[in-house]
């Protein structure tokens, strides 16, 4: 084992992205099936070996269920965060994934697909006759908003992104309509910023927690503030409220909570074989065999699942579609191909994208495989150790990994799907990689931007899609240009736990000759 309790210091006092310093730790121990550090006064095990990954997250599943709790949900102190799925143990957690799961499907997807377009299509009247009242849902409301612009404009992708995704989530789970483009602090926009951006205080909390977590319990240490509750609680409250007074249903996780909360469960055996693209992740069996029903959903609980999938939809799509921008910025030949690919798509479809043309699109689930590899959302996954379990020594100098219950581990995917020896010139932004000949050369769990086994990320499908969605409506009309305050090469801040450029990052859109 390894001590470098400096770098985790490093990371948390800004003077270092925790990307590039788990990449730099990875390259130093690149030899190594494994390497030890300390986070805090806490020990982890990092490892490294796609054969080890497979055991823990597939084979072994039932000593590694359960990430490591930020904040421990025996502790009572943040609801919010120790009650959401990421969180919750144990049976806890399979119950409610498996609650959870058939809002994720393929079939869910078409239908969220078919509510984006309708919205698209009134968002595009609005702006075209300038007479209707705002109803923004979807992509087509952003692609219209630039094109009122006389000349081409400057935006900021993770800004953009954010608003983006913000309108989406309203609607798909929760019946809102948001403005985001235009109206730039309504308050559901202005809570999804204040939950997603980590503040030196934030920081700090994150790092107490992980060193000293009694004492946080005893000063009742809150990652978020007061009116983020008020604000979630309320929304499910109304949300929940207004449904059962008018009988609404709506294909989302909200609605298979309230029905499970009745002892029902929904069942999607849907046999559909179109799938959002080569990084989406499958179900387990665990996931969809008979459980009995959760007992004592909450409305807390049904605001935890809220937050989370509002969380993780808000800010990880959006750092999937800013880097996909700005490589198609430093990378002209890709976006000209791929815009090819969707003029020609939108000529198959008669002018009006369908949800089975847009998953056929090759090129383009290359271009999300490829920057998904280069900058996964998510740096690392964990799991920590349920039952004990020794990794056995292979190579000449190592000795029994002996790992007792509650020890952490780390999985460094980013670093991972930067290793030359599974992806040659790794820093080459390279769709061809995943194309029909090359991807299914890539050596299992070596790319797992997702994660992997029955702890993988449960909306993977729900962020294909969504990015494919908007990455089409846009660049039908503009193409992404660089301009003064283009950061090529980008470099990443070290101010968010998240991946973010040093100085946001920023493109131009020329608008298409037609």
């Amino acid at each position: 084992m390894f001590d470098h309790t400096k770098d985790y210091f490093n990371v948390f006092l800004r003077r270092e992205s925790f990307f590039d310093m788990m990449k730099r730790l990875y390259d130093t121990f690149k030899d190594e099936r494994y390497f030890g550090t300390y986070q805090g006064s806490i020990p982890v095990l990092t490892v490294c070996d796609p054969e080890i990954i497979k055991q823990i997250t597939v084979k072994e599943f039932d000593h590694f269920l359960n990430h490591k709790p930020i904040v421990p949900t025996y502790y009572g102190v943040d609801p919010l965060w120790s009650k959401n799925l990421f969180s919750l143990r144990d049976t806890e957690w399979r119950e409610m994934r498996s609650t959870l799961s058939p809002s994720f499907t393929s079939s869910k997807m078409k239908i969220i697909f078919s509510l984006m377009t309708e919205c698209a299509d009134n968002y595009v009247n609005y702006f075209l006759k300038q007479k209707k009242p705002i109803e923004t849902e979807c992509a087509d409301n952003y692609v219209n908003y630039f094109l009122k612009q006389k000349k081409p404009i400057e935006i900021e992708l993770k800004d953009t992104t954010t608003r983006y995704t913000n309108d989406v989530i309203a609607t798909v789970a929760f019946g809102v309509t948001c403005d985001s483009i235009n109206e730039k602090e309504n308050e559901f926009y202005r809570m999804g910023k204040k939950t997603t951006t980590f503040t030196f205080l934030s920081n700090m909390k994150f790092l107490m927690y992980s060193i000293a977590p009694e004492f946080c319990k005893a000063i009742n240490l809150q990652l978020f503030s007061s009116d983020i509750y008020h604000f979630f609680n309320k929304l499910i409250k109304d949300t929940i409220e207004a449904r059962e007074k008018h009988g609404t249903v709506r294909p989302d996780m909200i609605h298979l909570l309230l029905e499970a909360r009745k002892g029902k469960k929904v069942d999607d055996s849907s046999t559909e074989v179109i799938d959002t693209g080569f990084a989406t992740v499958q179900e387990s069996a665990i996931h969809t065999s008979p459980t009995k029903p959760i007992q004592e959903i909450t409305d807390m609980d049904i605001a935890a699942q809220a937050m989370i999938f509002f969380f993780a939809g808000f800010d990880s799509v959006s750092v999937l579609m800013s880097f996909m921008g700005y490589e198609l910025v430093v990378n002209p030949d890709i976006q000209i191909r791929l815009q090819k690919e969707i003029d020609d798509t939108l000529e198959e479809c008669n002018g009006k994208l369908t949800y089975e043309a847009l998953l056929k699109m090759k090129y383009m689930d290359m271009v999300i495989s490829e920057t998904l590899r280069k900058w996964p959302a998510a740096v690392i996954t964990d799991r920590v150790c349920s039952k004990p379990f020794t990794i056995e020594p292979i190579n000449p100098g190592e000795t029994p990994v002996h790992l007792k219950v509650g020890d952490s581990i780390f999985i460094p995917n980013s670093a991972i799907q930067r290793d030359p020896k599974y992806f040659p010139n790794p820093d080459t932004f390279d769709p061809e990689r995943f194309n029909d000949e090359n991807k299914g050369n890539i050596k299992p769990y070596t790319y797992i931007p997702f994660g992997s086994g029955p702890r993988n990320c449960i909306g993977s499908r729900f962020a294909i899609l969504e990015a494919k969605t908007i990455f089409f409506f846009m660049l039908s009309k503009f193409t992404f240009v660089a301009i003064d305050k283009t950061q090529i090469p980008i470099k990443l801040s070290k101010k968010s736990f998240n991946l973010a450029g040093e100085n946001g990052i920023w493109v131009g859109l020329e608008q298409r000759s037609k």
